[in-house]
């Protein structure tokens, strides 16, 4: 009966594919492409209660608005930290991607964690009833990212994929349509941009923000020696006088303040392996590791990982992008795929 509905409800509305992440919130509508790609961040009015505004407005305020209004995360570590937020955030996404029109209800496919709880996914889903998608699904993260990745999950054959958000790192090796080994860490990008900001904070006795500390690790963060390496002005508050100051900071610095997330990184992907089946350890010797995920974007991860392991390691063509076309390929191609590959 339910898959009559879904069958007849499908014909009026255009499905969903959302990754919704930590850091960002991707949506994919079945015949238009992504829609939707916004920070996870909501600026909530303390006086009324409502929302003041949704993804990069509400970034923008983060460290800059007044008293009464608050810009929060309402995700941490790729799960929900505030229920009622995440629900609003998540219905001005799924209005925006269908402009409005919900006539006919949504049929949405949501990638989260492979690690999270039963109830950690049931309030996902509650999530997204409230927010007006009536045939909810949850597909766990990496088996979108391999399939947004464009690798052969069908297979029967080991693919190895490292998908690094902002709140965890997920690490699967997947084989004729199922997950057959997972880790899951809550070290991620949000801990990177910690650790930049801890380690200005200490060396230059300067304090910055997560928005510059972002911005450090995008403009010259590397994992490994790069060739064109640069310096970067960086303002902030001098933690001595309380007075605005700038310093000048260093790829190589940048380097040395995340070997401790990246070494949590790598060593959760070595653990992944070291419980892998010889004969798909084989299979990935062979096909490589594929990286994906915002983390994937850090300058020499790939060869830092491809060094540590001695596998070779290859970024995502669109790494950003695999989660949300992962959920969007399901709905349209690989509905045959088991249930365990998608968490439900």
């Amino acid at each position: 009966m339910r898959e009559r509905l879904l069958r007849l409800f499908s014909r009026f509305s255009r499905d969903l594919g959302v990754d919704l992440g930590t850091a960002n919130t991707l949506v994919h509508v079945r015949g238009r492409g992504i829609v939707v790609r916004e920070p996870s961040v909501v600026a909530i009015d303390g006086a009324t209660g409502r929302v003041a505004a949704v993804g990069e407005e509400a970034k923008r305020m983060v460290g800059r608005t007044p008293s009464r209004i608050s810009a929060i995360r309402p995700l941490k570590d790729g799960v929900i930290a505030d229920f009622e937020v995440t629900e609003a955030m998540l219905r001005y996404f799924v209005r925006r991607a269908h402009k409005g029109n919900l006539w006919f209800g949504v049929r949405v496919v949501i990638g989260v964690p492979s690690g999270i709880t039963e109830v950690e996914r049931r309030a996902v889903e509650d999530a997204a009833r409230s927010a007006g998608a009536w045939f909810p699904e949850i597909m766990d993260e990496p088996m979108a990212a391999a399939i947004g990745a464009g690798l052969p999950v069908a297979e029967a054959g080991g693919n190895m994929i490292v998908d690094i958000g902002g709140g965890t790192t997920e690490v699967a090796v997947i084989s004729l349509g199922g997950i057959c080994t997972h880790a899951s860490s809550r070290v991620a990008g949000d801990e990177i941009d910690e650790a930049i900001s801890q380690y200005i904070r200490q060396r230059h006795g300067l304090y910055i923000g997560e928005s510059t500390a972002e911005q450090v690790k995008i403009a010259i963060g590397s994992a490994f020696p790069q060739e064109d390496e640069g310096e970067m002005e960086v303002r902030g508050r001098d933690l001595a006088s309380g007075l605005p100051r700038s310093v000048v900071i260093s790829s190589g610095e940048v380097r040395d303040a995340i070997q401790e997330p990246l070494s949590e990184v790598i060593e959760i992907v070595k653990s992944c392996l070291e419980v892998t089946a010889p004969e798909l350890s084989a299979d990935i010797m062979n096909r490589g590791i594929v990286l994906a995920g915002g983390g994937a974007l850090l300058r020499g991860l790939d060869q830092l990982l491809s060094a540590e392991t001695g596998i070779p390691v290859y970024v995502a063509e669109d790494p950003l992008t695999c989660v949300a076309l992962g959920t969007a390929k399901y709905l349209e191609e690989l509905n045959g795929l088991p249930r365990s590959s998608r968490g439900g």
